[in-house]
């Protein structure tokens, strides 16, 4: 099981791997369950771990991105580098290391960069498979009672080609539902507005919306820093929250329903799910919000890291997609968890686990 909560206060002894694994995430502010996965690494593996973070607008500073990962590879015991959320740069910084060094290992979580760009570089790309999703989401949006389904997101989003293609895949399926698909664009957290300003734009608009559309609406928004406040006011309005853009019981529940995990529940995915449960039961709004049973980026970097030791002890190659996929089904408990590969890319591994109504 996944925690979100970081283990850094235990006085549990640390096992030293023998070499290291340096992790790349973003900071609490644009990635928080990155972050704490890197953390509770931390806390297992000591000193074998190295993390940094890229910084919040890291569309505008790919310099910095390329330094603090490069800056990795300097350290000559580090075996693998896992980049999550792998944002642009990532691709240039595997090049430049590269150049040095061809015995490091690369998984590159959630990749901001097309797929063919960052297959050709990582060995290994994760990522929720967004295609599917594109249907599922919506199909769980009219089995929650919508009619309407909100898209909201930005230029830099839609010229990801996978999101983008998730996008045009949930208009089809709602028109196929009979469902209204409403794009909206809101501010690119990356921007001027920065992250506070994408927040305050989410509390302001979604009632609007409900207002024009009614509470049978669906929103979905692909960013992270957004899904806090689009959740309150999803929750306040009565509308239907069917899927965060990295489906987690983590990921902007708890901040957003006034949750606090308890030290010896971190990890405990029953427990946060309950919680959740009883928040949205006494809110009054049973069947309106869901998500999937595992943390998606959790899930992510915790497989990662076990195949990065596995890769490190010489039990496994570069790329192996059916050692990653036992390690999947270890790492979340989930023996239905369906892993594809992309056609044209093998290494780039599309996964999608069950949803959960509260």
């Amino acid at each position: 099981m996944m925690g979100l909560v970081a283990c850094g206060g235990s006085k549990e002894a640390t096992t030293d791997l023998g070499f290291k694994i340096g992790i790349v995430t973003g900071t609490v502010s644009q990635g928080e369950e990155e972050f704490r996965a890197a953390e509770n690494a931390i806390a297992k593996y000591g000193s074998s771990i190295k993390h940094v973070t890229y910084p919040d607008k890291f569309a505008q500073e790919q310099e910095t991105t390329i330094a603090q990962i490069t800056a990795l590879a300097s350290d000559p015991d580090i075996k693998a580098i896992i980049i999550c959320q792998a944002v642009p740069g990532t691709s240039a910084a595997i090049d430049k290391i590269k150049e040095e060094r061809d015995d490091i290992l690369f998984i590159a979580g959630v990749p901001h960069e097309d797929p063919a760009t960052i297959s050709a570089r990582a060995d290994i790309a994760i990522e929720t498979d967004n295609l599917t999703r594109g249907r599922t989401i919506v199909e769980l949006a009219k089995e929650m009672g919508a009619e309407t389904f909100i898209h909201y997101s930005f230029p830099r989003h839609m010229s990801m080609e996978l999101l983008a293609q998730r996008r045009d895949i949930m208009k089809r399926t709602s028109e196929e539902l009979g469902i209204e698909f409403v794009e909206v664009d809101a501010p690119d957290p990356t921007g001027d507005a920065g992250i506070p300003g994408a927040q305050q734009f989410m509390i302001e608009d979604v009632p609007r919306q409900v207002e024009k559309y009614g509470k049978n609406t669906a929103f979905f928004n692909t960013n992270c820093g957004m899904q806090e406040p689009l959740i309150k006011t999803v929750l306040e309005t009565g509308a239907i929250y069917p899927e965060q853009c990295c489906p987690s019981p983590y990921h902007a529940y708890p901040g957003a329903l006034g949750i606090e995990i308890p030290e010896d529940k971190a990890g405990d995915v029953g427990y946060m799910l309950e919680q959740i449960h009883a928040v949205i039961d006494e809110a009054g709004a049973s069947g309106r919000f869901a998500t999937w049973k595992v943390s998606a980026n959790m899930a992510i970097i915790d497989a990662a890291i076990q195949y990065a030791i596995d890769y490190g002890n010489g039990k496994v190659d570069k790329f192996d997609k059916d050692h990653m996929v036992k390690i999947f089904k270890e790492i979340t408990g989930d023996d239905e968890i369906i892993i594809n590969q992309l056609e044209e890319n093998p290494n780039f591994l599309l996964f999608v686990a069950g949803s959960e109504i509260f």
